[in-house]
């Protein structure tokens, strides 16, 4: 069983509001063992014991990746959701979810992970286990080494061969995050060589969203991450840098994805 574990820094991507929320819970990331690597980016657990009748709503915002996540009474694999998640923090508590590496899902999964996008799927579609007793032994052990331990122990029960096309998804993947100017599919095409039907074929196999989505997401998290560290850019400016017509639309979408308009955001953040 794994002894220790090798965490990375904790994120703030994708986190809404992650000041308010570390006052809250604790939450961890480590990195797989060796042969789960080409497969699993990282695990992340949230831990929390709120003060007496305190409830925090945690929103966090989606991303191109498929979860496993061990979770009391709705552990379950989470294709790519499309939307931003809600979760209430009540009482104490602890989850377990393993972040999957965009497009490695598709070798456990068989088909194109389009199919799962938008879905929830028992452990026992894709692993060898039985659910419940899968959930009771990640969550029953004694500490986040043990955990992480038994959920890999599910995971290496299907392992399938390491796809070449993960790191061909990765590299357009970090394309649309590192290229802020990036803000059009056929831009991405441009980019990283190949066809715009191509990309998007491409895209519906091993990612599970449209290019198109994910590249509005991105630029909309790098709107977030600007807004949560009170940046006073003119929000007008700023739709205008992400590839948006005009500020409305902007709106819009951040409000839809964040929960707040930008302008909110900005403020709460601040609080």
């Amino acid at each position: 069983m794994m002894t220790s574990l090798q965490s990375v820094p904790r994120p703030t991507r994708g986190v809404v509001n992650p000041a308010a929320g570390e006052k809250i819970f604790r939450l961890e990331r480590y990195l797989p063992e060796a042969d789960l690597a080409p497969f699993i980016e990282h695990f992340w657990l949230v831990a929390w014991t709120p003060p007496d009748g305190v409830v925090h709503v945690q929103r966090t915002l989606p991303s191109p990746c498929i979860h496993v996540v061990f979770d009391a009474g709705r552990t379950a694999v989470f294709g790519v959701m499309t939307g931003a998640f809600e979760y209430t923090l009540r009482g104490s508590g602890r989850v377990l979810g393993l972040r999957f590496r965009p497009g490695a899902f598709r070798g456990f999964l068989r088909q194109p992970v389009q199919t799962a996008t938008n879905r929830e799927l028992p452990l026992s579609a894709v692993f060898d286990c039985e659910d419940a007793g899968a959930e009771q032994r990640v969550l029953s052990a004694a500490d986040d080494a043990g955990m992480v331990a038994a959920a890999s122990a599910i995971i290496r029960t299907a392992l399938p061969p390491v796809d070449p096309m993960t790191e061909r998804i990765a590299a357009i993947l970090q394309a649309i995050e590192h290229n802020a100017d990036i803000t059009q599919v056929q831009q991405l095409a441009d980019h990283v060589g190949i066809s715009v039907r191509k990309l998007q074929l491409l895209f519906k196999d091993y990612v599970g969203a449209t290019p198109k989505w994910v590249i509005r997401r991105n630029r909309l998290l790098d709107a977030s991450d600007l807004l949560a560290k009170g940046s006073d850019i003119d929000l007008s400016a700023l739709a205008q840098q992400l590839g948006y017509y005009d500020q409305s639309h902007f709106t819009t979408d951040f409000e839809k994805l964040v929960g707040k308009p930008p302008a909110g955001y900005r403020r709460s953040c601040k609080d």
